[in-house]
């Protein structure tokens, strides 16, 4: 019986799953404000990428980039009238997120590997996400997972 609303749920969640095109913005799309706040914080900013995203239910944008003397990536969200959301942690792995997550993309994707994924907690209030970049069948997707395990968001990259 477990097992059956196990499946009915993982059925309903694959079917309701947002799916669509992951959305890179080019520089001069950046709205002004975003780029006014973003280059007060970070002046020496390198290698700089941006993408409409949404997580807990907002559309952002998603400014990835490097600092001169540093190596890896950072990752920080906006809101569309330039306030500063949340920065994002890399997570290596998927070991963080609840184990109901695996059992989630195994019903969305047959094979699958995750190639990167970081968490997003939410500024304001109780929750987090995952945002895992999954590759399935040769074709990469941006899949968020919620801290149920649940995939709430699954987008083409």
């Amino acid at each position: 019986m477990r097992n059956y609303f196990l499946n009915i749920s993982l059925l309903v969640m694959a079917l309701t799953s947002v799916s669509a095109q992951a959305e890179v913005v080019s520089k001069e799309a950046i709205p002004r404000p975003i780029l006014d706040q973003f280059y007060k914080k970070h002046p020496n900013a390198i290698e700089m990428i941006a993408a409409k995203k949404t997580h807990f239910k907002q559309e952002l944008f998603e400014i990835i980039f490097k600092e001169e003397k540093d190596k890896d990536k950072l990752i920080e969200l906006y809101r569309p009238n330039g306030r500063f959301f949340v920065n994002v942690s890399n997570v290596h792995g998927s070991n963080m997120m609840p184990a109901v997550a695996s059992d989630n993309l195994k019903a969305m994707f047959d094979t699958y590997t995750v190639k990167d994924s970081v968490l997003v907690v939410n500024p304001n209030g109780v929750g987090e996400e995952y945002e895992l970049l999954v590759n399935a069948g040769g074709t990469d997707w941006s899949v968020v997972v919620d801290r149920a395990g649940a995939i709430s968001q699954k987008e083409r990259n």
